[in-house]
């Protein structure tokens, strides 16, 4: 850790240093006692983890490493699964349906896993998430409430609760419907009879003992402990409960859950805890601008990014303005790709102060990898749109127009993003490409380009092919530029928008480009 490094962070207003000194402003002279600064991440293991959830945990990394940035104080990072918290309804994404519905109302651990692979639900969802965290390399301790719960971990917290029942309703029913308040409790019991997850009122009998009572299902009345598992918290009170006894100082949530966060804090404060620093983000939207949901599945899930584009592309996607709500689809794939590396390649030649808010430098934690992308991805779905069905191997005869003596050993991050690219076109591009026949002036500008081009040796740069391009759009009849182009992508690519086309042309080849030209004139 340089001292340049650490005055420049101090003064950066890259987002993560922005919450990083709010830990530095919130224990100046260190923890007490040289504990760790705790970061948390909640996830709600009643779905299939989407990259809603995967977002947060990598969001708070990168405060976390801007921390590090900034002392030397240790850090944790818990990923804390609510998978005690009861099934309230059958996620739409999941096969066995039928069967999910027999267990509603059961913690999420106690739900046999649908897809027949783990021994719950939750332990699948769980691993799911577990998984993909440890493929990005993130440090976290990984956190189950249940083994919390019954392993009694929250015990002495639990008593708390308890101690303070009153209190901690005096906050959470003036925030509910009339109907609501009869029934709400801050404890939710677990029926010896059935093992669901109870919402009736409790009567605390001996907070010290950890002992209440209710009324079961059977409308029996129960008087049992709600320790070691057998009672969980309502996840606003939980959540509270779970900043105290871990000690949590920092935790990032969406902007549907502020008025959550305002509760939760008083009643931390309650239970003699301070709230952690917190960090409200927008939400992610799908393509009709409605909000992501693990149970309907809609959005875009891990694995789907990862079809289509690099684990950088999508960390680059998460970091950028966090408090902004963005649309999350497929289509946003192509470019958070070319804008990651756009940003790579600006990054070795700006200054300190520019490097620390550039999002690579907090995607790579400021260690960015070797290696350079002399075609932009969005320029590789145009080959691969032409070519149709196409190997890499074939896509590289192509790169050899572009890039002399590239090969795959030399340009491995070009490698990997041809086989994205071919993913992405087969499944996005082909279907929806339609090329129009040339009308009017179009006709007589694709004969020019035609001529010019055969005058042209095969080898000739980009940059000639341009301004060849570009001069017919100014002197071919058009009313705007922008309208050549548009011809050109309608009717050579069969696509609305498209790339630089002397770069196309380049990369395609002069010989196959005409080929395409003829094409397009055979239709007039």
């Amino acid at each position: 850790m340089t001292d340049e490094l650490r005055s420049t962070a101090l003064e950066s207003k890259a987002w993560p240093y922005e919450e990083a000194r709010k830990l530095l402003k919130r224990y100046p002279d260190g923890k007490p006692g040289s504990a760790p600064i705790i970061f948390e991440t909640g996830y709600g293991p009643s779905g299939l983890p989407h990259i809603g959830t995967f977002n947060e945990v990598l969001r708070t990394t990168m405060v976390r490493n801007a921390f590090h940035a900034l002392s030397d104080q240790p850090t944790k990072l818990i990923a804390f699964s609510d998978d005690m918290d009861g099934l309230r309804k059958v996620p739409d994404n999941v096969p066995n349906r039928e069967m999910l519905s027999r267990h509603l109302g059961k913690p999420l651990t106690q739900v046999p896993d649908p897809f027949e692979k783990f021994d719950s639900f939750a332990a699948h969802n769980n691993a799911m998430l577990r998984q993909f965290l440890d493929r990005f390399g993130f440090e976290y301790e990984f956190a189950s409430s249940t083994d919390y719960y019954a392993g009694g971990r929250f015990d002495d917290a639990l008593r708390g609760v308890l101690r303070h029942y009153d209190a901690i309703q005096g906050v959470m029913l003036p925030t509910l419907r009339e109907e609501r308040r009869a029934t709400y409790s801050p404890v939710l019991p677990i029926s010896p009879t059935t093992g669901v997850v109870l919402q009736v009122p409790v009567e605390v009998i001996d907070a010290d003992a950890g002992t209440i009572a209710f009324v079961d299902e059977s409308g029996e009345r129960i008087v049992q402990s709600a320790l070691g598992g057998r009672a969980k918290l309502q996840w606003k009170v939980d959540w509270a409960m779970r900043w105290v006894a871990l000690g949590v100082d920092f935790e990032m949530y969406g902007k549907d859950l502020i008025d959550s966060g305002i509760q939760s804090s008083k009643i931390a404060r309650i239970l003699g805890g301070r709230p952690p620093e917190g960090f409200v983000y927008e939400m992610f939207l799908d393509e009709k601008g409605e909000k992501i949901s693990k149970s309907k599945g809609n959005g875009l899930s891990l694995e789907q990014w990862l079809t289509y584009g690099p684990d950088e592309s999508l960390a680059f996607y998460a970091y950028r303005e966090p408090k902004k709500a963005k649309q999350l689809h497929m289509g946003v794939i192509p470019r958070a790709v070319d804008e990651y590396w756009q940003f790579r390649g600006n990054y070795a030649g700006q200054e300190l102060k520019q490097q620390l808010g550039n999002p690579v430098h907090h995607i790579h934690d400021g260690k960015l990898p070797d290696g350079e992308l002399p075609v932009t991805f969005g320029l590789l779905l145009n080959l691969v749109g032409v070519m149709g069905e196409a190997t890499k191997e074939q896509v590289w005869g192509y790169l050899g127009n572009y890039v002399p003596d590239a090969t795959p050993e030399t340009h491995p991050d070009l490698d990997r993003l041809i086989g994205y690219a071919l993913a992405y076109a087969r499944d996005f591009v082909a279907p929806t490409l339609v090329r129009r026949a040339p009308e009017g002036v179009e006709v007589n500008a694709l004969q020019r380009l035609d001529a010019e081009l055969a005058a042209l040796p095969e080898d000739a740069p980009a940059e000639d092919i341009q301004n060849i391009v570009y001069e017919i759009g100014k002197t071919g009849g058009f009313a705007e530029l922008r309208d050549w182009f548009r011809a050109l992508y309608e009717t050579l690519l069969g696509s609305a928008q498209g790339p630089r086309m002397g770069s196309f042309i380049k990369l395609y080849g002069i010989a196959n480009s005409r080929r395409l030209i003829a094409d397009a004139l055979a239709k007039a």
